[in-house]
Order: structure tokens, then sequence, then C-alpha cells
């Protein structure tokens, strides 16, 4: 039987251990994180099945790991550890789409029943599959909310940069002319030159590619662009 997975985000490092420990014995599968970013970054490795997230991290808050992960997933359920007087971060967190939070500091027993309900009611409402999210190495794309993220970096695109973004990573190993992707981008009754593809592609680029040290985009001599891992 496959074990649940649960990500803990916690910079207290006793109450780490102590949570890593308890859901362990429980037979979960546990990965953690001690700051927000780190948090981030494993959320992105992998799929979880819940995510225990402190409300206040070094790196950046629970509240905007939150936004981030609730950008890209809706489904995976979410619980806040939060202290007692933050009712300012409770309201926000369930408003950005916690489903549930337990005050510091609680009682294990209580956090592993929350745990277990979280779980229970997760299959009712996850879906085969989240088509919105686009994805190649640490690049996102959430074609819903429209925000497109680079490892813990999110970028601001104009209407036509996202749109021949989400092209080519509809398209991913792929190389594409530039008529193709002006009939894809631009339409079929664009009558203009197609070195307006090579603008945007760099206009993108800058944005994308610029100063990560694995560029995405490439440029296949004499064809076109293809958005691929490595050269």
């Amino acid at each position: 039987m496959t074990k649940d997975t649960i990500l803990v985000v916690e910079d207290e490092e006793k109450i780490l251990r102590l949570l890593e420990l308890e859901l362990v014995y429980e037979g979960y599968e546990v990965g953690k994180a001690n700051d927000g970013l780190k948090g981030f970054e494993l959320y992105q490795n992998r799929k979880w099945d819940l995510i225990l997230l402190d409300v206040m991290l070094p790196g950046i808050s629970g509240i905007e790991l939150l936004r981030r992960i609730r950008s890209q997933d809706v489904h995976t359920p979410v619980i806040l550890l939060t202290a007692k007087s933050s009712v300012e971060d409770k309201v926000s967190g369930l408003d950005l789409g916690a489903n549930d939070y337990i005050t510091k500091p609680f009682q294990i027993e209580e956090l592993l029943a929350r745990i277990r309900v979280a779980l229970r009611l997760k299959p009712a409402i996850e879906p085969v599959e989240d088509l919105a999210v686009l994805h190649i190495a640490d690049l996102s794309v959430n074609e819903k909310t429209r925000m497109v993220m680079r490892g813990d970096n999110q970028l601001e695109l104009t209407p036509r940069e996202f749109d021949l973004l989400v092209y080519l990573l509809k398209n991913k190993q792929q190389v594409l002319s530039r008529e193709q992707i002006i009939e894809a981008v631009w339409g079929y009754d664009y009558y203009g030159d197609t070195n307006v593809v090579d603008v945007y592609i760099r206009y993108i680029r800058k944005k994308v590619d610029l100063p990560h040290v694995n560029p995405l985009i490439h440029t296949v001599r004499g064809v076109g662009y293809v958005l691929r891992e490595g050269k």
C-alpha cells in the first residue's frame, strides 16, 4: 500500500523534528523544510498528499508560500500552523485557500486527527490531472491565473509574451517555425513581418532565461525555435 506523503514546512527545529517523528510513526512519508523558499522548492519537485505549513517562516512567509502553491494547485490540502494571537494570518490563509489551521502550542493527537480528515476529503475533490499548469525544468505557467514562475521568481509578461510562452510550452521539445508561431499566437489573418517572432522571443528570453544558467529557449538556425532543457 502506498504511503501518503506530507510536506512539513516549519522553521522551529524542535517542532519540525517532533512532527517528522510522529508522522513517520503514523505511517506517512515525510518531506521537511525549515524556510519558505526551500519549502517551495520541495513542493515543486514532487506531488504531495498534504502540506503542513507554518505561517512565520524565513525566506518567504507561509502566507506567500501558500499563495504560490494555490496559484498552481488548488486541490492539495494545506493545514496552517499559526500562533495563538495571529487572527489576521488565519483569515488570510483561509482566504487564500488553506483547508484548516491549528494554533501553537497544539496537541499532536489533534493535529493527526485533522490530517486524517483532510486526507479523507481529498479524493472527493482531486481531479485526475490539473491541465492548467504547464511545466518544464523550474519554469511553471498557470493558464488560469496567468502566473509565471522561474524557480522562486515570479515573472511579469505582457499578454502577447504570455501567449507565446504558453504555445512554446505546449509544444516543448518540438522545433517550431516562425510561420507556425505566427499562426498560433498572432492568428491566421496576421500579414506583418515574421521578424516579430524574433523580437518577442528576445523579449521573453530576457525574462525567462536571464540570468539563469539553464536556458530553455533555443534557436534552431534556419528553422525557428524550441523550448527544451539542455542544448
